[in-house]
């Protein structure tokens, strides 16, 4: 039979953004999706802002100690280092904040989304904001653009070289784990190189380092200039030498367009589809907007079996039940809370592999509280909580903390229904829930109307409408997009 417009466009808004926003939900019969995705490229062509949320005192530290003697430094006491180490990671979890924030409000979802899914595969846990600030940055000026381009600003920041041990990558003592999961994870693929090119790849990138500012360094005395053979070739390789080498691969396109089929389009791979896309991706030079194009506008992408078939991810979730119900925060921190509860906490993946992803995201705990969130974010229910506990990603939330290893929180939300309920104020009573399904629901298959209907604040219709639409975004079926 087919999707119809609305559901399309629907469909179109979940996996190129975080969800329609609420003030579309009386356009998306209106206009169509190539029309929808035309807009989302237009609001998505600006360069976006530096995000620079470090205070006063964390730029003041970053300044002196680089203005200090190498003895000097080894001064800072540890209570200073502390001090910087637990400010750091409170500018980290305002970054984690902020980047919610702007997924969203901000209309470049497009530009978001992408930055999203970069984010993970180009996973990278560091505890220096500055670093982060920087790492992010150049994923979401870069999102769009080329992947040659991202993969060489990327793999330049000092995140990630801090994060896979490049600063330790010297002449006559080579680390190899950066050169080895830039060819596993960043580019080809496991099955593509052997050790021998793991090794040759490492003594290439000696010397690549950074500044405590987090700027790139090249360290040219810890350069390894000798003769390199890597992938069959054989040069006085350098590290740019060998991204571009692995460009130069067409294993690199194939594994970059199967994750992003996989993200966007489904899980299952079709072999077929694949090698059309990555040959594209690979003549047009890497550039990722016609990639995204070719899936985007394409016949296909609007297939049932392509729809609502991915589990949302933690934050496509948070995010997506905001765009929809707009709402302010009493503590915006619970936020971080969920986000660790559900196993997706921005900045803090598990490994440099990034989040797996998938039927992963879903076991019997994490279901029942996603299941939970429409209904704490509405105040009817408290949160009682023991995340697993993790130095790094408690991100010093201990004025959170109420007994030992648990925490008791109620989100205390602020929902601005008004936009949302105009959309239903014209629909027969015995007709809203229908309705209300085919707005916030991918899955063909409705829910049983009995059962929401049993959980509804049946007195008027403003709060029938309200109760309603808590339920079903409580459902099974909206954990799907």
């Amino acid at each position: 039979m087919g999707l119809t417009m609305k559901e399309k466009n629907q469909h179109l808004f979940w996996r190129a953004g975080f969800g329609p926003a609420v003030e579309l939900l009386g356009d998306l019969n209106e206009y169509t999706p190539a029309q929808f995705y035309k807009a989302l490229q237009k609001a998505s062509d600006k360069k976006p802002e530096y995000i620079d949320l470090a205070d006063d005192y964390l730029k003041g530290f970053f300044m002196g100690i680089s203005e200090l003697g190498r003895q000097q430094k080894k001064e800072i006491s540890k209570a200073q280092k502390k001090e910087f180490r637990q400010k750091s990671k409170e500018a980290v979890r305002s970054l984690n904040l902020y980047w919610i924030r702007k997924m969203v409000n901000s209309s470049q979802q497009l530009r978001e989304k992408m930055s999203f899914f970069w984010h993970g595969h180009f996973a990278c846990r560091n505890l220096n904001v500055f670093y982060q600030q920087k790492l992010l940055d150049a994923i979401r000026v870069n999102a769009l653009g080329n992947f040659g381009t991202l993969l060489k600003e990327v793999s330049k920041t000092a995140a990630m070289l801090n994060f896979l041990n490049n600063q330790q990558n010297r002449k006559g003592h080579p680390n190899e784990n950066f050169a080895r999961e830039v060819m596993e994870l960043f580019t080809m693929g496991r099955g593509h190189y052997t050790e021998k090119d793991v090794k040759e790849a490492a003594r290439a990138f000696t010397g690549w380092g950074s500044n405590l500012q987090g700027d790139y360094i090249f360290r040219r005395f810890q350069h390894d200039f000798d003769t390199k053979t890597f992938l069959g070739k054989t040069g006085k390789f350098n590290g740019d030498d060998i991204l571009d080498i692995l460009l130069e691969q067409p294993a690199t396109a194939k594994f970059i367009t199967q994750k992003i089929y996989k993200f966007f389009v489904n899980r299952q791979l079709d072999e077929d589809k694949i090698n059309w896309l990555a040959d594209r991706f690979y003549k047009n030079n890497y550039e990722i907007a016609p990639l995204l194009d070719d899936i985007f506008t394409s016949d296909w992408f609007y297939d049932e079996q392509n729809v609502g078939i991915l589990i949302k991810s933690p934050v496509e979730l948070l995010v997506g039940i905001q765009r929809m119900l707009p709402m302010t925060f009493e503590n915006e921190e619970v936020f971080i809370l969920l986000q660790r509860v559900l196993g997706q906490l921005l900045f803090y993946p598990p490994n440099v592999a990034g989040w797996p992803g998938g039927k992963l995201w879903i076991d019997s705990s994490t279901l029942l509280m996603r299941m939970r969130i429409p209904n704490l974010i509405n105040d009817l229910d408290e949160m009682n909580v023991t995340p697993k506990e993790d130095d790094d990603t408690t991100m010093g939330m201990t004025d959170m903390q109420n007994t030992p290893g648990m925490r008791r929180q109620v989100i205390n939300a602020a929902i601005d229904w008004s936009l949302y309920l105009k959309n239903f104020k014209k629909i027969p009573r015995e007709n809203i829930i229908d309705e209300l399904t085919k707005s916030l629901l991918q899955v063909s298959n409705t829910v049983n109307e009995n059962l929401i209907n049993q959980y509804t604040d049946q007195k008027e219709k403003e709060a029938f409408i309200k109760s309603a639409t808590l339920q079903i975004m409580s459902t099974p079926e909206y954990q799907l997009c």
